[in-house]
């Protein structure tokens, strides 16, 4: 039988499909609960039904769903979530499971550092959190902030434009106050939670083989410096208005420059030499470790 695993988040629902010997992510849908919240001072009507519809669709492909939710449902008050789980429950028959942010970084970074070789640092980043963990083996040093993309878009609206007025180095700058950050350091930055590897094959940014270790989720990489400068110039010449046109979520990249300055910030800190992009989120650890 295969199963389902559905990771809401405060903008990005990813959905992945295991059948007994290896994960697949297969649908992806932008929500912008984190957003919506922030102006509605709520959980919006529309959001939470089109929540609802995905879920019930997914029953098409296998009956066996487990359904967890981060960030932006970790904030709500006991009320809200009490009534939003109830509905949830009524209206899809599944659970709607609240995954605390250090369960978030422990189940993530397990997916993560399945083949990694030696000291790695591992960045979830999401619309209203941010993870990171040392790992060594297992986890040496763990730090969580909650904070994430929506909140710097808030700051930078420009950051959404076809191409950004504010510099990548100001971003920064904000930033690094505001996040928990490690101190250890890593010679390897691997980035999850997210689509990150989507973003580095469709953003038409620089990067190669992994060659540090052999992964199937975790297929390429780039240099330091190869994603500065990317990270650079895909703030001031790469047209997110073309990627969006070619895109069939153009939502999703609403906040990725914001992401991208996120990842500096961390490399920069932990003297990373390298960074993984990768699309690995929780579902890894919630299925080996049996949480579901």
């Amino acid at each position: 039988m295969e199963k389902i695993i559905v990771e809401v988040g405060s903008v990005c629902t990813k959905v992945d499909k295991f059948d007994g010997k290896k994960i697949e992510r297969i649908k992806e849908k932008t929500i912008q609960f984190k957003q919506h919240y922030n102006e509605d001072k709520a959980l919006r009507e529309s959001d939470v039904t089109q929540l609802i519809y995905f879920i019930n669709n997914l029953k098409k492909i296998s009956k066996d769903i487990f359904v967890c939710g981060t960030s932006i449902f970790r904030t709500l008050s006991e009320v809200e979530k009490n009534d939003f789980i109830d509905r949830f429950q009524k209206e899809t028959g599944y659970s709607f499971n609240i995954i605390s942010q250090e369960q978030e970084n422990k189940l993530t970074t397990y997916g993560a550092t399945r083949f990694a070789k030696g000291k790695v640092c591992v960045l979830i980043g999401g619309g209203g959190s941010t993870e990171i963990a040392i790992f060594d083996k297992e986890i040496q040093e763990s730090v969580n902030t909650k904070i994430g993309v929506i909140d710097i878009m808030q700051q930078f609206p420009d950051l959404a434009n076809d191409i950004a007025t504010t510099p990548l180095e100001t971003v920064m700058e904000y930033i690094k106050p505001r996040l928990n950050l490690p101190k250890q350091k890593a010679d390897i930055l691997i980035l999850a939670g997210g689509g990150h590897e989507k973003f580095a094959r469709q953003s038409g940014i620089k990067y190669e083989k992994n060659t540090l270790y052999e992964d199937h989720a975790s297929p390429i990489m780039m240099d330091i410096e190869t994603r500065r400068s990317e990270t650079k110039r895909f703030f001031t010449e790469i047209s997110l208005d073309d990627i969006r046109v070619k895109s069939n979520d153009p939502d999703w990249w609403y906040a990725t420059r914001a992401m991208c300055a996120f990842a500096l910030v961390v490399a920069e800190q932990i003297g990373a030499k390298y960074i993984i992009p990768t699309d690995i989120s929780m579902c890894y650890g919630i299925i080996d470790k049996g949480e579901n």
